[in-house]
């Protein structure tokens, strides 16, 4: 087949699309990935092919720090993406997946991905829709903690009619802010559509892989009916294409297993007094520490205690397995390693859907959370504390990290991909 894979956004959106890719191209698929120009070295390092789509968030001009301010934006951030970063391109997106789907047999669609149903019947392919993390599900038997709302999660959880007037209400607000995808399909020829482009238009008639584990969260009889739940695809190698930069191996191997803070790939560009409250906790408990701090300056700590370091990057599936507990935002990739490791953790949930999985971690009893407008000195110290004492704890992230290692999400879902096709 000729396989054609859409990635919109941060390192936890490309990441599952190159494992299904990669484990396409195993099976001896052409791929190519669709995404940002931002993310073309890393793409055509695994001899995957690669078409770019705008925005090109590293582009002249852009003002990274106001970016990332807006996009991890608790209240407004899913928002700001969306009507922002997203939709004003999708014309633009439609025409890089045209190029790229010219005479492919399959169209992998990103969440936000809205050109991809356009494209795929415009060329008269198949489609098929993906779902990172349980927030995409829209579950009224299982609903989720939603940024903008976080105070609804109660009242959601009283019974499914309460999740199906929430989603009636946000289908009803969101409605307008399709207008460009309503304008790209009449520019196409295409017939008028009946389904919300945000909702049920997202969802393919032909495959929807489920791509998280029934460790974060199980199938549901509000599901749609073309879904397959694969577990987490993973892939986690650096830009240069290592796995661990110099020096992680060496400080692990010198003493007991430390407690590792990382911010993902986003939220780590606001990270404000994050790393700092981490030092200064690691110390306290007399437990060493890597901090994962990325590549802005200011999250450069000068003076770091005895046993604390600091890398800009390393891989969570060489590092995580060596940690005594991981602190987190809740990112989906980042969520999904600490649970394939096995270890206690700590969420500290910035956006989007980190405060669902920071909620559905505690609620299963592998872990704690903590706003981020608390993560101080003060309160986090007694939450690592437990993590680091509770027997309960580790047991249940141990198990959880054996159920999610036995998953083989990339093979299941190249798997089920093919048979949708054929």
């Amino acid at each position: 087949m000729r396989v054609v894979l859409q990635a919109f956004g941060s390192l936890g959106d490309l990441h599952p699309t190159m494992a299904v890719g990669l484990a396409l191209k195993t099976r001896g698929h052409d791929v190519t990935i669709v995404t940002h120009e931002q993310y073309r070295l890393k793409v055509r390092r695994e001899r995957l092919g690669f078409e770019p789509m705008p925005p090109d968030f590293g582009g002249e001009g852009v003002d990274v720090e106001e970016l990332y301010r807006k996009t991890m934006d608790g209240a407004r951030g899913s928002e700001f993406v969306m009507r922002t970063l997203c939709l004003p391109y999708v014309r633009a997106q439609y025409d890089a997946l045209a190029r790229a789907a010219g005479s492919a047999d399959v169209i992998v669609a990103h969440p936000l991905g809205y050109a991809a149903p356009l494209a795929a019947e415009k060329l008269g392919i198949p489609w098929v829709s993906t779902a990172l993390q349980p927030l995409i599900q829209w579950s009224a038997l299982d609903p989720s903690v939603y940024p903008n709302a976080p105070w609804a999660t109660p009242i959601l959880r009283l019974a499914p009619l309460f999740g199906r007037l929430f989603v009636a209400l946000g289908r009803a607000q969101t409605r307008s802010w399709m207008a460009p995808v309503d304008a790209l399909r009449r520019d196409l020829g295409l017939p008028p559509a009946d389904k919300h482009p945000m909702f049920e238009g997202m969802v393919s008639p032909h495959l929807h892989l489920c791509l998280f584990s029934r460790v974060l969260a199980e199938p549901q009889a509000d599901w749609p009916r073309s879904s397959v739940q694969t577990g987490f695809a993973f892939y986690d190698r650096g830009d240069d294409g290592a796995l661990m930069p110099p020096g992680v191996i060496e400080f692990l191997d010198a003493g007991p297993p430390p407690i590792v803070f990382t911010l993902g790939s986003s939220a780590v560009m606001v990270a404000g007094g994050f790393y700092r409250t981490a030092a200064v906790v690691a110390a306290k408990l007399g437990r060493r520490a890597v901090l994962l701090v990325g590549r802005d300056p200011r999250n450069a700590l000068q003076d770091l205690p005895e046993g604390v370091a600091a890398f800009e990057y390393a891989a969570y599936s060489e590092l995580f397995p060596r940690a005594a507990a991981i602190v987190h935002q809740g990112g989906a990739g980042t969520t999904a390693q600490a649970l394939r490791a096995g270890k206690p953790m700590l969420i500290v949930p910035f956006a989007h859907d980190q405060p669902d999985h920071a909620e559905r971690i505690t609620r299963r009893g592998l872990g704690l959370h903590l706003p981020r407008s608390q993560d101080t000195p003060e309160r986090m110290l007694p939450l690592i504390g437990t993590l680091l004492a509770d027997p309960g704890i580790a047991a249940r992230a141990a198990a959880a990290g054996t159920q999610v290692r036995s998953e083989n999400g990339a093979t299941a879902a190249a798997e089920a991909i093919e048979a949708a096709v054929h």
